[in-house]
């Protein structure tokens, strides 16, 4: 009954009016056809379809992007540097399982060499576990005893003591060409965690003078002496990158040759070399048995060379990095081409260069003048001149693109 009324006032509403009144007439057709039609206009409005499939597909697309991006997040964590440069044992076994089926390969032929005091010997590989196990309970007694974040100064010091403890680290160059993971063992810088020493800021004097040893400690034993150390009994550290260089080992003995005070200096030689084909850095001409007087016999002890395939060769600031690893915390720092002869008391004569500046700050560099008609026969300089390049050339690269 609502209905019918509802749809006979709508249907009166919809009919035209005028100002003569009209004579209804019997048509029942007619009115079942007003009806509908006024049916049809007052018709609510169809609800838009509902928008809770469009959600869904939304929250979908969102859910695979989050999805993706996580991926791309973790993917990147681990190929950040492991904090105070130690190993991600517990991500590497989910990773590697075991190294099977992984990408990730221990380099073993034409790898690192680590050349002890009785020749050269292979940096070993022990069971994943086992190392692990080890390097962890290593660094965790460190910790306990090392609650200074700089090392205690030693002298005599070789990275020769520290095999077992080496880091592994992904070679630089390994994604040049798409290949797999190339993973290496070198020495661990001597300060684990650099950042808990200076913080991001300029040391004070105070804090850089507890950095650089002293061949003769003081009378409580302490080797990092600041000051108070003699000139003469200042230590050095020579770093050399070497590639294939067959005048290495004449540049190292003429290092300790020259040196007024050989026994307070330390060499530290990357030598990348093909094996079989190069001489090690280190190899005396002689046997030491033979000739114990070589300098390379005299000082192997002073003498760190760590031994890098030539094919894992990426250029000078790769190894030179491998190089800063070596330093094990002397008092100067010196870094050196591999094919270089160096002058009588050349240790002497670069440090008072160096305190001369009376700058702590200051770095000295130069670029070597040649051999001939610059040294004696006694390996003294003949020139008090150093050079100047007047001119300079860049040489075009390939298609001149570089």
């Amino acid at each position: 009954l609502l209905g019918r009324t509802r749809t006979c006032a709508i249907t009166a509403s919809l009919l035209p009016t005028s100002n003569k009144q009209q004579t209804p007439t019997h048509n029942p057709t007619s009115k079942r056809q007003q009806a509908t039609e006024a049916t049809i206009a007052m018709a609510p409005p169809r609800a838009a379809p509902s928008s809770g499939n469009n959600n869904r597909i939304g929250l979908t697309l969102i859910a695979l992007v989050l999805c993706f991006y996580t991926f791309g997040l973790i993917i990147e964590v681990w190929h950040l540097p492991s904090p105070n440069h130690r190993r991600r044992a517990w991500l590497g076994k989910l990773t590697d399982g075991g190294h099977s089926g992984s990408s990730r390969q221990l380099l073993k032929v034409g790898g690192n060499i680590n050349l002890s005091k009785n020749g050269i010997s292979d940096v070993g590989e022990t069971d994943d576990e086992e190392a692990d196990d080890a390097e962890g309970s290593q660094d965790d007694e460190q910790d306990d005893e090392n609650a200074d974040p700089i090392p205690r100064a030693t002298w005599p010091i070789s990275i020769r003591d520290e095999d077992g403890n080496f880091e592994e680290v992904i070679h630089p160059g390994h994604k040049a060409k798409g290949h797999p993971d190339v993973m290496m063992m070198v020495p661990r810088f001597w300060v684990d965690d650099p950042v808990s020493v200076h913080m991001n800021t300029l040391m004070t004097r105070e804090l850089a003078m507890k950095i650089g040893s002293c061949i003769k400690p003081d009378a409580d034993g302490n080797q990092a002496r600041g000051d108070s150390c003699l000139l003469a009994d200042r230590t050095i550290y020579v770093a050399i990158a070497s590639y294939r260089d067959w005048q290495c080992r004449d540049t190292v003995t003429s290092i300790f040759q020259r040196a007024k005070y050989p026994e307070r200096v330390r060499v530290g030689v990357v030598d990348q070399i093909v094996e079989g084909e190069d001489g090690p850095c280190d190899a005396p001409y002689k046997p030491c048995k033979e000739d114990p007087e070589q300098e390379l016999c005299k000082y192997k002890s002073q003498l760190d060379v760590f031994q890098v395939g030539a094919e894992l060769a990426i250029g000078p600031v790769f190894a030179r990095h491998l190089g800063h690893r070596i330093y094990r915390g002397e008092y100067y720092y010196m870094q050196s081409d591999a094919h270089v002869t160096f002058t009588r008391g050349w240790d002497v004569d670069v440090i008072s260069q160096q305190e001369a500046t009376k700058n702590d700050m200051a770095v000295l560099s130069t670029y070597l003048t040649d051999i001939v008609g610059s040294i004696d026969a006694n390996g003294n300089s003949l020139r008090d001149t150093r050079p100047i390049m007047c001119n300079t050339d860049y040489e075009d690269g390939q298609n001149n693109l570089w």
